[in-house]
C-alpha cells in the first residue's frame, strides 16, 4: 500500500514538474511566433490548445497506468474478433461484422469498402481504434466539464483527420474513380483545389458549393424592396407590400450580423420575410455592414445605437407608426434583449412584441462553440483582432464547420479533391460560406461578457450605452423560438434565457436545427414543434408536458402576433412617406465579401 503512495505521488510531482516545463516553453514559442509574424495568434492559441490537449492525454496515461492496461485488454479482445471475421470472411461464408458506422456516418457507404476485404477490414480496424482512443479520453479522471468536452473536441479531429477515407491509397472509391477516370479525378481534385484557394485568400476554407450557381439579389434575396435608410453599421429594407390592406404595426427583423440577413429570404418558397409580407405585413429588415479595420472600434453599444435603435427610429419615419413588432434571430435576438432592456430603463417603448428566434440570453452552456470558450482562446483572438480591427468571417466558419468536421469538412474533402467532383448548388451552403467579419471591440466584449462570464442575465451586471440593463424588468410581450437539435443555441439554455426575461413570455420549440429549425415553410410540412402555455422551472418539466403539432411553426406564431399589430390600413409603398429610397433592395452592404471589407 504503503508502495503504492510512494509511486503514485512521485508520478504526480514528476507529472507537475513536466508541466510547470512545457508551459515555459510553450509560453516563449508562442511569444517568439507572434514576434515573427510566421503565424497569427488565433492559430497560435489553437496549436497551443491542442498541444494542452494532448499532454493532457499523455499525462492521464503517465498517472493512471491499469485504467490503460483494461482499455488496451479491451481494444484487444475486439481486434481478435476482427480477425475471426477475417478468416471466417476468407473462407467464403457469411459473417456480422465487428464494428459498424454511426447511422449518420456516410464515410464508409460505398459498396467498395464492403466488396473488398483489405478495405473492410482497414475500415473497421478503424472504427476500432477510434473509438477506443475517443472512450479512454472521455473517461480521463479529475476533469471538469469544459476541459473533458475540449480534450474529446481535439481527440475527435485527430481520429477523424486519421481516417482512411481521406487519403486517395485506402479509400477503395476513389481508388475505383481514379483508375476509371485514368487519375482525371485528381488532375480535376487539385483544379478544385487551386479555385478554393483562389476563393479564400491567405485563409483556406473548403468549397462546400457551386458559387457560381447564386448571386445575391438575382437568385437569393429576391423579395421586392427598398433600402430607405443607412449609417456606418447597417442598411434598413422596406418591402414592398402585396397584400389590399396591410397591419398597422409594422416588423422589425434584426437578423444577427455574423452572417447575413440573407438566410431569411434564400428563395421564394423558402423565404420567411416573402411570406411575411404575404401575410399582410409592412416588414423592414437591418442588414448589416460587413466590417473591416476601420469599423475595429465599434462596440456592443454601438450596434446598438446604430442597430435597432436607429432603425426603430427609421421605421417611424419611413411609416409614421411609433409603435411595432420586433424579430431577433441568432445574436440579433441577443442584441434585442439588451435592447429592451436598456429602453426600460430609458421608459421607452417602441416595440409591442418581441420575438427571438435561437437566442441565447443565457450563456451558461453555449453548445458546441463551447470548446473555444476559455481565456486563452480569447487571447489569441483578441491579439489576432488588435493587429487586424476584425475577426475574419471565414475563419469563424471554419471554425463551426469543425464542430461537424466529418460532414461540413472532409466530405468536401473527398468529393471536391479526391473524387475530383464539383461541390452541388445548394443556396443554404452558398449563405453558409458568405461570412461576415466581426468588429475587434464588440467581438472581445461578447466574447468575454456573455460567453465566457454569463454576465446578461445577472441583473444590472452590464453597462449598456450609460444604462445597467436588467432583462427581469422587461415587460413586454415576447415569443421565444428555439429548435430541438440545435447545437448552437442549445434549446435548453435558450429556455433558461426566456425565463429570466420580464412580462409575458411564450416559448415554442421546433423540430431540427439553427437553421432549418426556423426556416421552416408550412408548404414543406416538415419537423414539427411543441407548445406548453404553463411556464415550469426546469425545461425537461416544459417538455414532458408539451403538446407536439405537425408542420411548420410559422402559422402558430402568426396568430400570436395578429394579438400585437393592431388594425388594418392602407399599404405603404417604400419612399411615400419622409424617408426616400436609395436603392433597390437587397443593397449593397450585403453584397462585400469577407475578404473584400477586410482590404477596406
Amino acid at each position: 500500500m504503503f508502495g503504492l503512495e510512494f509511486i503514485s505521488k512521485t508520478a504526480s510531482q514528476l507529472v507537475n514538474r513536466f508541466e510547470t516545463n512545457v508551459r515555459q516553453g510553450q509560453q516563449q514559442l508562442e511569444k517568439w511566433l507572434g514576434d515573427t509574424g510566421l503565424i497569427d495568434d488565433t492559430k497560435i492559441s489553437t496549436l497551443s490548445e491542442i498541444s494542452d490537449a494532448y499532454r493532457a492525454m499523455a499525462e492521464d496515461l503517465f498517472l493512471h497506468p491499469l485504467r490503460f492496461v483494461s482499455a488496451e485488454l479491451d481494444l484487444t479482445r475486439k481486434h481478435l474478433g476482427l480477425a475471426r471475421y477475417t478468416f471466417i470472411r476468407l473462407s467464403g461464408k457469411p459473417t456480422d461484422p465487428i464494428a459498424v458506422p454511426d447511422p449518420d456516418d456516410r464515410r464508409f457507404l460505398a459498396e467498395d469498402w464492403h466488396k473488398h476485404l483489405s478495405f473492410d477490414v482497414l475500415q473497421q480496424a478503424y472504427l476500432i481504434n477510434s473509438r477506443a482512443f475517443l472512450n479512454w479520453v472521455e473517461g480521463m479522471e479529475g476533469l471538469p466539464g469544459p476541459g473533458r468536452d475540449q480534450l474529446l473536441f481535439y481527440a475527435r479531429q485527430l481520429t477523424s483527420a486519421l481516417s482512411p477515407s481521406n487519403y486517395p491509397l485506402t479509400n477503395p472509391e476513389v481508388l475505383r474513380i481514379t483508375w476509371e477516370r485514368k487519375g482525371m479525378n485528381l488532375v480535376d481534385g487539385a483544379r478544385n483545389l487551386a479555385e478554393d484557394v483562389r476563393q479564400n485568400p491567405n485563409l483556406f476554407n473548403v468549397g462546400m458549393t457551386d458559387r457560381s450557381a447564386f448571386e445575391v439579389g438575382v437568385n437569393l434575396a429576391t423579395t421586392p424592396g427598398q433600402v430607405v435608410y443607412q449609417n456606418e453599421l447597417m442598411q434598413l429594407i422596406q418591402y414592398n407590400p402585396t397584400t389590399d390592406t396591410v397591419a398597422r404595426r409594422p416588423v422589425l427583423i434584426v437578423p444577427p450580423w455574423i452572417n447575413k440577413f440573407y438566410i431569411l429570404d434564400l428563395t421564394e418558397r423558402n423565404s420567411f420575410i416573402r411570406w411575411l409580407v404575404d401575410q399582410g405585413q409592412t416588414v423592414f429588415v437591418v442588414s448589416w455592414r460587413n466590417p473591416g479595420p476601420a469599423q475595429r472600434d465599434k462596440g456592443w453599444d454601438d450596434y446598438m445605437m446604430l442597430g435597432p435603435l436607429a432603425a426603430a427610429d427609421a421605421v417611424t419615419e419611413a411609416t409614421g407608426e411609433q409603435q411595432m413588432n420586433a424579430i431577433g434571430y441568432c445574436i440579433g435576438g441577443t442584441l434585442l434583449g439588451t435592447t429592451m432592456a436598456w429602453l426600460e430603463k430609458r421608459k421607452r417603448q417602441p416595440f409591442t412584441s418581441t420575438t427571438y428566434l435561437t437566442t441565447l440570453l443565457d450563456f451558461s452552456d453555449p453548445g458546441g462553440i463551447g470548446v473555444f470558450i476559455n481565456d486563452h482562446s480569447i487571447r489569441g483572438i483578441e491579439r489576432t483582432m488588435a493587429r487586424k480591427g476584425y475577426l475574419d468571417g471565414r475563419a469563424m466558419a471554419f471554425t463551426f464547420n469543425l464542430l461537424r468536421e466529418n460532414d461540413l469538412f472532409w466530405s468536401y474533402w473527398t468529393n471536391n479533391y479526391l473524387k475530383g467532383l464539383k461541390p452541388k448548388a445548394f443556396d443554404l451552403l452558398y449563405w453558409n460560406t458568405d461570412g461576415t467579419n466581426l468588429p475587434a471591440r464588440m467581438h472581445s466584449y461578447y466574447l468575454r461578457e456573455m460567453y465566457l462570464h454569463n454576465r446578461l442575465v445577472e441583473p444590472d451586471a452590464l453597462t449598456i450605452a450609460g444604462e445597467s440593463i436588467n432583462l427581469s424588468q422587461i415587460t413586454v410581450p415576447s415569443f421565444f423560438l428555439s429548435a430541438r437539435q440545435d447545437h448552437i443555441a442549445k434549446w435548453k439554455t435558450t429556455y433558461k434565457g426566456a425565463s429570466v426575461y420580464g412580462g409575458d413570455v411564450r416559448f415554442v420549440l421546433s423540430g431540427s436545427g439553427h437553421i432549418a429549425g426556423v426556416i421552416n415553410p408550412p408548404y414543406k410540412e416538415k419537423y414539427g414543434y411543441w407548445t406548453n402555455d404553463q411556464p415550469a422551472n426546469e425545461p425537461d418539466a416544459w417538455f414532458d408536458q408539451a403538446e407536439h403539432h405537425p408542420g411548420s411553426w410559422w402559422p402558430h406564431w402568426r396568430r400570436w402576433l395578429a394579438t400585437h399589430e393592431g388594425e388594418q390600413v392602407k399599404p405603404r409603398i417604400p419612399g411615400d412617406h419622409n424617408l426616400e429610397v436609395i436603392e433597390e433592395a437587397p443593397g449593397s452592404y450585403v453584397k462585400i465579401k469577407a475578404a473584400e471589407a477586410g482590404r477596406c
